[in-house]
Order: structure tokens, then C-alpha cells, then sequence
């Protein structure tokens, strides 16, 4: 960690510790999205994994 002035202005971190933090952030993210779509679906109706397959003709 660097100060100047008395106040922290930056830290130094290894290229492996940067990309970790960055993996967290997207998880993060990524988990923030899936609770916001979970409760806009709250009270929808919901079909069944293999009808909507089927009904996009798509391959299991």
C-alpha cells in the first residue's frame, strides 16, 4: 500500500492476486444478476425443462 500525504492511494498486487479479485467481482456480478432475474420471475408460469427444448426444436 502507498501513501501520500498521509492517505492510501494505491496498492501493488501480483498479476495472479489481481485476477482473482477479478474473478470475484464478475462472480459478484453474476450472482446480483441471477437474484434480480429471480425476482422478476417471482409468480410467472414456468414450463418444464424438456418443453421448452422440444418446442425450440433444440438437441438435448
Amino acid at each position: 500500500m502507498k501513501y501520500i500525504n498521509g492517505q492510501k492511494e494505491f496498492v501493488v498486487l501480483s498479476w495472479d492476486d489481481y485476477m482473482r479479485i477479478q474473478e470475484m467481482l464478475e462472480d459478484y456480478e453474476d450472482l446480483k444478476e441471477l437474484r434480480r432475474a429471480k425476482e422478476e420471475a417471482k409468480g410467472q408460469k414456468s414450463i418444464a425443462f424438456e418443453k421448452a427444448v422440444k418446442s425450440l426444436k433444440l438437441k438435448k
